[in-house]
């Protein structure tokens, strides 16, 4: 009977996330209320491949489309556990829509002596988690002899974070963040991760860099002005983990051009100024040796 509780309360922690699952453990099971919960700053991914369904087929040769689907979990499973990294343990996995990963950072309360993280390093963390799937994606790519694509679409602000259903209750947000946030990815490009500019405004202090990409028309939102984020700058040695239209050039992994994520997000006071040199295509920081190379933007593209 212990042995049966036990895998029970393994399948909830890995349904629900921990915070959650943990309150309906406590929870009286007679009284079964809505669960729900809101936050003001939460950061809210959505990354898709869109060439996935170009990919699939049903054939007699691929077991009528479920080796397509064994790739896919391969590649959802992949992503998985990269965000078992200790560094990604704020990010919660919400769910996947086809071939699409949604995720978000954020969404555990704080209480008692628990210090609150600023959404500088929660945005931070999701970002650099982006990056990293790009990569994710490319040993798969390499390993399968596929050109599966990632875009990505970030937005962060207020949401409500619930549990819906009796029987298979799913964990969830909602709100215009979480709308907008998926835009991000619909109306962006391939290879690239578009942000909001209140995105862009917070995790330009953080030693990311942008391309501004202009305004493009989001349903429901009108024009908004978005920004590619190409990259992290690494202050200890000037190199740049970047993304850009280029990534088959290099060999998969590139490691001639990582460099290492997680370093902390520095306070507004120590942020290096940056300066742009006109014609130049370059952005330089006052106080460090580094040169920031900037790719040209995409022209936008209004939303089907």
């Amino acid at each position: 009977m212990e042995r049966v509780k036990l895998d029970n309360k393994r399948i909830l922690f890995n349904l629900l996330p921990a915070h959650v699952a943990q309150h309906f453990l406590m929870s009286n099971p007679r009284n079964m209320d809505l669960y729900y919960q809101s936050y003001s700053q939460v950061g809210v991914m959505f990354a898709s491949i869109p060439n996935f369904n170009d990919f699939y087929i049903e054939l007699d040769g691929n077991n009528m489309g479920v080796e397509c689907l064994r790739l896919l979990n391969e590649i959802i499973a992949d992503f998985d556990e990269l965000m078992d990294k200790e560094y990604y343990k704020d990010i919660e996995k919400i769910k996947t829509i086809g071939s699409t990963y949604m995720a978000a950072v954020g969404l555990v309360p704080t209480s008692g002596s628990k210090a609150k993280k600023s959404i500088y390093s929660h945005l931070s963390t999701l970002a650099d988690f982006a990056i990293e799937m790009f990569d994710v994606l490319d040993e798969i790519n390499y390993q399968s002899y596929n050109d599966f694509v990632l875009r990505v679409g970030i937005n962060v602000g207020p949401v409500v974070a619930g549990v819906i259903g009796a029987r298979r209750p799913q964990y969830d947000i909602w709100g215009n963040t979480v709308n907008v946030a998926s835009r991000m990815d619909s109306t962006g490009v391939q290879g690239k991760i578009q942000v909001t500019e209140e995105v862009q405004r917070i995790l330009k202090r953080c030693s990311y860099e942008f391309v501004c990409r202009g305004k493009v028309s989001v349903k429901g939102k009108g024009e908004m002005l978005t920004y590619f984020l190409e990259g992290k700058a690494d202050g200890n040695n000037s190199q740049t983990r970047s993304l850009n239209l280029e990534r088959k050039m290099y060999p998969y992994g590139r490691a001639n051009i990582q460099t290492k994520l997680g370093t902390s997000c520095p306070s507004v006071s120590s942020v290096a100024s940056f300066t742009v040199k006109p014609g130049a295509g370059q952005v330089s920081a006052t106080h460090t040796n580094q040169t920031l190379h900037y790719l040209p933007s995409v022209p936008a593209v209004k939303e089907a």
